[in-house]
């Protein structure tokens, strides 16, 4: 299953029902009067954000959704069925934009969100109607409205308390692996996870944080080198930053260099990323065990800039259990005091 973050779909909301043209004909009552019902509304086009959907893959190769049309009125005043309304599912934090003007249409964030995107067409009036003084019998009746069309751009943005991010190889996947339930395909190729994964930390009294590993950015991500603007979105909706360095094999052969690297393609891509909180992470420390002055420079430098840093190891687990501590007091009173 591939993970997509943007798609294209053509949405129709249902035509309404013609009015029906009729006259009461009974025994005994060879003329009565118009008894022409009201066609039935057009079905209506909805969507639905669910956490159980990850990837607008999901949508699958349907491009065309059509609402039902409403069923034309009938004899004896009888209304029109309304016509069913369709209900696309996509995963919470997708954009609804309308494709021709770029308008947002939709915003969907909260779970079970559902948003009426485009009403069916209304019922066409029966003849019973246009019945008047001077016009009893009339042979009139309306036709249903149109339903609307629409060519839609979806995108997504994943929603995550915590966000990981790193140059290719720092080690993210590891981390999320050793701090969640997720298991993502672990490799050392150049641009790493080709895209983001999602995991749970449960804490031992239950609460929980969702995080998510955003794939390994590159220099010139902000300005589409190796997809980094496709990926750097998903930051946006994080509430926290862990800034992931690798200490044995830095990028740029400098910690801090790497560092500044990162800072900058969030800054190009969009100014408040670097204004979220954030905990530099020192990984990889259990490659370099003797050299600990190494390691502690590197600490007092990043100390000195005023930034929160903590060494670990993703591989061994070392200082793991102090960064879920860190996470826990820093992130969740944030959450909840939002």
């Amino acid at each position: 299953m591939g993970f997509v973050d943007e798609d294209e779909i053509t949405v129709k909301s249902g035509d309404g029902g013609a009015g029906c043209i009729s006259f009461r004909r009974e025994r005994f009552i060879p003329k009565g009067g118009p008894d022409g019902g009201d066609g039935g509304k057009g079905g209506n086009v909805l969507f639905t954000a669910t956490r159980r959907l990850y990837s607008l893959y999901d949508l699958g190769s349907v491009r065309y959704f059509k609402a039902q049309n409403g069923r034309p009125g009938g004899s004896k005043n009888r209304s029109g069925k309304k016509g069913r309304d369709i209900e696309i599912l996509v995963p919470v934090g997708t954009m609804v934009k309308d494709k021709e003007t770029g308008e947002l249409l939709a915003d969907l964030v909260h779970d079970n969100q559902q948003m009426v995107l485009m009403e069916g067409g209304q019922g066409g009036k029966g003849n019973k109607h246009f019945a008047t003084a001077t016009n009893r019998a009339p042979r009139l009746a309306q036709e249903g409205q149109k339903g609307t069309e629409k060519r839609l751009k979806l995108e997504l943005k994943l929603i995550a308390d915590i966000g990981i991010i790193g140059l290719p190889n720092a080690g993210k996947s590891t981390l999320l692996s050793c701090l969640s339930n997720a298991h993502p395909k672990i490799a050392d190729y150049p641009f790493t996870t080709l895209a983001p994964n999602l995991g749970v930390i449960v804490f031992d009294d239950e609460q929980s944080l969702t995080i998510a590993d955003i794939p390994g950015l590159v220099e010139g991500a902000s300005n589409g080198r190796g997809l980094g603007h496709r990926f750097l979105q998903h930051i946006e909706r994080t509430s926290f930053l862990l800034h992931m360095l690798d200490i044995h094999q830095p990028i740029s052969e400098d910690v801090l260099k790497d560092f500044f690297i990162l800072r900058e393609e969030l800054r190009l891509s969009h100014p408040s990323l670097v204004k979220k909180d954030l905990v530099i992470l020192i990984n990889k420390i259990d490659l370099i065990p003797n050299n600990k002055r190494s390691i502690e420079e590197t600490f007092h430098s990043f100390h000195d800039l005023g930034y929160e840093c903590l060494a670990i190891s993703a591989l061994t687990g070392e200082g793991l259990e102090e960064l879920k501590q860190v996470l826990k007091d820093k992130v969740l009173p944030f959450l909840h005091s939002g």
